[in-house]
C-alpha cells in the first residue's frame, strides 16, 4: 500500500449514481470490509439522502465504515470512483440503444473527475458499458489502464454458474470467460474454459453428463447472452449480481490483488484491435489494468471478437 499512501489516496470509494445498481453496490461494499469510506453522489438529492440514511442505520451490523453523501470534491482523494449514473435499461431495449442518452452524462462526470485532480481509478458500470468506458477515457484524458468498465465480469460469472449447474460441480471449480461486448455480440471463449484443471474438451469425456455437448454449448452460451433480458422482463432491472461483481473488481483495486478479470479496457493493438473498449482477460490491481493478456483464441473466437469490436466501434462513431 506504500504507493497508495504516497499518492495521498485512501480506501475511499465514490459512487456516482444512487439508483438500484449504485445503492446495491454500496450495500454489498459496506459488508465487505474493503473500504474505509463510501461516498454517494446523485443529482436526485432526496434519493441519495434516503439511500445514505438507510445504509448508515445498518452500520452496527457491518465492519467499520463511514458512509455519507458527497460532492465532486470527493473525487480528489478517492482511490476508486464508480460511475453507475445514467438512464436505466427498459424492457425490450438493448444496451446499445442507451448510447446517446448516457454518453453525455458519463462524459460530463468523467471530465469533472479529471478536473478535480483525481489520482484514482474510474470504474464505469453505466450501459452500454463498453462505449461508456471509451467515452469516459476520452473525456478524462487519463491513461487507458485507469479507466475500466465492469465489462463481462458478471457475464463470465453467469457462464460459470451455468456450466457448474450443468456439470453438477461447485462453481469455484469452473474457470471460464465471456469476451467481447457486454451485450448481444458477447461470446464464450470455450478454448479458455477449464473444469477441475482440465480444458473443457478433455473434461467432457470424463464427465459423461450429456450425449450432445455441442448442442449443450450453444444452449448455455445463449442463456448467458439472454440472462439480463429475462431478469429485466421479470423484475425490471438487474442489480444484485452486478453489485457483487463490482465488489469483486473493487477488491482487486483496493487490495492490489493483480486479479485476472474480463473488464472492459481500451485496446491498443492487442488481438489486432485499436481504439475500442471491450472485455478481454486483463490484470486488475490498485492502478487499474496493468496488462491485457492477449492469449491465443480459436479462429472462430477471433472472428467473434472482431465482430464485437466492430459493433462497438460503429456505436462510438455514431456519437
Amino acid at each position: 500500500m506504500d504507493d497508495i499512501i504516497h499518492k495521498g489516496l485512501k480506501r475511499k470509494v465514490v459512487i456516482v449514481g444512487a439508483g438500484l445498481v449504485g445503492s446495491t453496490y454500496a450495500y454489498s461494499l459496506s459488508q465487505s470490509g474493503l473500504a474505509d469510506e463510501i461516498v454517494l453522489i446523485d443529482r436526485n438529492e432526496e434519493l441519495v439522502k434516503g439511500q445514505v440514511l438507510d445504509l448508515v442505520h445498518g452500520e452496527a451490523f457491518v465492519p467499520t465504515v463511514s458512509i455519507r453523501e458527497g460532492s465532486s470534491e470527493d473525487y480528489a482523494d478517492a482511490q476508486l470512483i464508480v460511475i453507475t449514473a445514467g438512464s436505466a435499461q427498459k424492457p425490450g431495449e438493448t444496451r446499445l440503444q442507451l448510447l446517446k442518452k448516457n454518453a453525455d452524462i458519463v462524459g460530463s462526470i468523467a471530465g469533472e473527475v479529471s478536473r478535480q485532480g483525481s489520482k484514482g481509478v474510474m470504474l464505469i458500470v453505466s450501459n452500454p458499458v463498453d462505449v461508456m468506458t471509451w467515452v469516459a477515457l476520452k473525456s478524462s484524458g487519463w491513461e487507458r489502464g485507469r479507466v475500466i468498465g465492469s465489462g463481462t465480469v458478471l457475464d463470465s460469472a453467469r457462464f460459470r454458474y451455468l456450466l457448474a449447474k450443468h456439470c453438477g460441480i461447485d462453481v469455484h471449480n469452473v474457470h471460464a470467460y465471456i469476451l467481447g461486448e457486454h451485450g448481444d455480440s458477447e461470446f464464450a471463449a470455450w478454448s479458455m474454459t477449464n473444469v477441475a484443471g482440465m480444458v473443457i474438451d478433455n473434461y467432457c469425456p470424463v464427465c459423461k453428463k450429456c450425449s450432445d455437448w455441442k448442442s449443450e454449448r450453444t444452449i448455455i452460451e445463449q442463456q448467458v447472452r439472454e440472462s439480463a433480458y429475462h431478469i429485466i422482463n421479470a423484475k425490471g432491472a438487474t442489480h444484485f449480481a452486478v453489485g457483487l461483481a463490482m465488489v469483486r473488481i473493487t477488491a482487486a483495486i483496493l487490495r492490489k490483488q493483480n486479479s485476472v478479470m474480463t473488464v472492459s479496457v481500451f485496446l491498443n493493438g492487442e488481438f489486432g484491435l485499436r481504439d475500442v473498449c471491450l472485455s478481454v482477460p486483463s490484470i486488475v490491481t490498485n492502478t487499474g489494468v496493468t496488462r491485457v493478456i492477449a492469449g491465443p483464441l480459436s479462429d472462430q473466437e477471433m472472428k467473434s471478437l472482431r465482430h464485437s469490436a466492430g459493433i462497438i466501434k460503429e456505436a462510438i462513431d455514431s456519437l
